[in-house]
């Protein structure tokens, strides 16, 4: 095989992990020095600073007025919990998986609530379950995204307007990057270290009214720890949707997540950011269409992510070794850019198929991605050429 040159041009920002994602362009530890550190959680102060954090989060994403938003522990897994653990039990539950923490869901689903009317609706990776299929009178939990696959709803046109159930939504890697029907959406979940480059363990969950309604009106028949529960004596809580947190939290990360709202207001607040992660993924979409090594595990074109991708290598001579040594490619080519700088933790996920995931939200500078192409190139024909010879 043709032999590659090492490339002289470096990424200026290696980091391309799926979470959590790299920090904005311009970030520094200076920027948090405003944070009311030492102070206590439910002073005027310091309410007031996380009350703006969720003012600012529905101006940004654009929520109709009458949704609610609340900062929650345990990142954008805790977000899921609670609404899982809260709002299901009163429908039979539609829970679409395609990836590693759909699948989750489902387990939490069946086995942790052991919920009898569960229909599990399961796609292998790099595809969606029939989204034709899904029954809206029932509760329907998915993702917008699907981080470990790169694999998306391409729109939520499926989901109906006059429907009776609610619609749970992990939206952690779409929200800030893709357009959403925020109307067809009844519970959504994210986290700040994902499209935003914020710190981890503080999530964000966005109540519908009719979320609101059911909260009211239905309790679970399980125990409800207390970091899950919304209600009191029958009525949402109202001061953890004003800046009352359920527990303490950092207010150094949510100073880091003011910052990195002032930034997205500096690209072209959501449009800016959703134009940014379109075209680093343009980017990328443009050299896998010109590669013949390497494909997305998106099979469909509508269904791929803009922000997660997914690339499975389709080389047919190491299609053609054993199994062990064809999926170690991947793994190989990882560690390889990371000892030179030029790509840091772009392996699949653990629960994936064997490939590579970029991450090209908008916080990564589309250079980067530019510059990361030639590397992907050199980094295949570098393991390729060993493998062949039995190294």
């Amino acid at each position: 095989m043709t032999t590659l040159a090492k490339p002289a041009l470096r990424p200026n920002n290696p980091r391309f992990s799926s979470g959590p994602c790299t920090k904005h362009p311009g970030w520094s530890v200076e920027n948090l020095k405003g944070a009311l550190v030492g102070r206590y959680h439910r002073g005027p102060e310091t309410k007031a600073r996380l009350a703006l954090a969720l003012e600012r989060t529905a101006a940004l994403l654009k929520l109709p007025a009458d949704y609610r938003v609340a900062i929650v522990p345990a990142s954008d897994t805790g977000a899921v919990e609670m609404a899982l653990w809260s709002l299901l039990g009163v429908r039979g539950v539609d829970v679409l998986a395609w990836e590693a923490f759909t699948r989750d869901w489902v387990i939490d689903i069946v086995e942790q609530l052991k919920l009898k009317d569960v229909r599990a609706m399961l796609a292998p990776y790099g595809e969606l379950p029939d989204l034709t299929q899904v029954d809206c009178d029932r509760d329907v939990v998915f993702a917008w995204n699907g981080t470990t696959s790169g694999v998306r709803v391409p729109n939520a046109d499926w989901i109906r307007n006059d429907r009776a159930g609610l619609t749970i939504c992990d939206a952690t890697s779409a929200v800030v990057a893709q357009e959403i029907a925020w109307e067809k959406l009844d519970a959504v979940t994210f986290s700040w270290q994902k499209v935003l480059g914020g710190e981890a363990q503080h999530g964000m969950l966005i109540l519908s009214p009719r979320a609101v309604t059911r909260l009211e009106t239905y309790a679970p028949p399980w125990p409800l720890p207390k970091l899950f529960r919304m209600t009191e004596r029958g009525k949402l809580m109202e001061g953890l949707f004003a800046g009352s947190t359920i527990n303490t939290p950092s207010m150094l990360c949510l100073q880091d997540y003011l910052d990195a709202l002032d930034w997205v207001e500096i690209v072209g607040a959501l449009a800016g950011t959703i134009a940014r992660s379109n075209a680093n993924a343009a980017v990328l979409s443009d050299w896998v269409a010109r590669t013949a090594w390497v494909d997305f595990l998106a099979r469909v074109p509508e269904t791929r992510s803009n922000t997660s991708i997914c690339l499975k290598i389709v080389d047919p001579e190491i299609g053609a070794t054993p199994p062990a040594t064809r999926d170690a490619v991947p793994l190989r080519m990882a560690a390889l850019l990371d000892a030179e700088d030029a790509a840091k933790d772009i392996a699949a996920h653990r629960a994936a198929p064997p490939g590579l995931r970029i991450w090209t939200g908008a916080t990564v500078e589309r250079s980067d991605v530019e510059a990361l192409l030639p590397w992907l190139d050199w980094a295949f024909a570098q393991v390729k050429r060993a493998v062949l010879k039995g190294a």
